[in-house]
């Protein structure tokens, strides 16, 4: 997916086994953002990033929607331990994941695998992206900042 690309309608089941739709959220603007695991460093931090400016994230219109591979019962602890107010969507079949792009080979540890491509996506209240932020690009202590301050700083990334 790039900038300018309508995000699909069906995003998938939350924690709670909810339907998750891209029309749940019109009229605002969405933070659909991806990330490899549950309660890792990385992840624990750009989810935290998101949870303790969700005040301000909503006061500019924006939701927040959290995805990765990981199992709803995974999902359910993780938002549990951590006081995460938004949704996370257990992509465990990778749908999402490869329709957005957010899957493929990365290097970890200096070696090539196969795995989740840390990437948020902005989309508008009608269903385009405005905006991504793509692997080193995101802040994960920062995010949240990133989100709210940096509208025009990331670079249009083509997945």
């Amino acid at each position: 997916m790039k900038i300018g690309d309508r995000a699909p309608e069906v995003l998938g089941k939350d924690e709670q086994g909810r339907d998750i739709r891209l029309s749940d959220y019109k009229g605002r603007k969405l933070v659909l953002y991806f990330y490899p695991k549950d309660n890792t460093s990385g992840c624990t931090a750009e989810a935290c990033s998101l949870r303790d400016r969700y005040g301000e994230l909503q006061g500019a219109g924006y939701e927040v929607v959290g995805v990765s591979k990981d199992s709803a019962a995974s999902h359910q602890k993780f938002k549990e331990k951590h006081s995460l107010p938004f949704p996370l969507i257990a992509d465990v079949d990778k749908t999402l994941l490869e329709a957005m792009g957010a899957w493929g080979e990365k290097v970890m540890y200096g070696k090539k695998t196969l795995g989740t491509i840390r990437t948020t996506f902005i989309i508008n209240e009608e269903g385009i992206i405005e905006q991504i932020f793509a692997g080193k690009q995101v802040n994960t202590k920062e995010h949240a900042g990133q989100i709210l301050g940096a509208t025009s700083s990331a670079t249009p990334t083509e997945r």
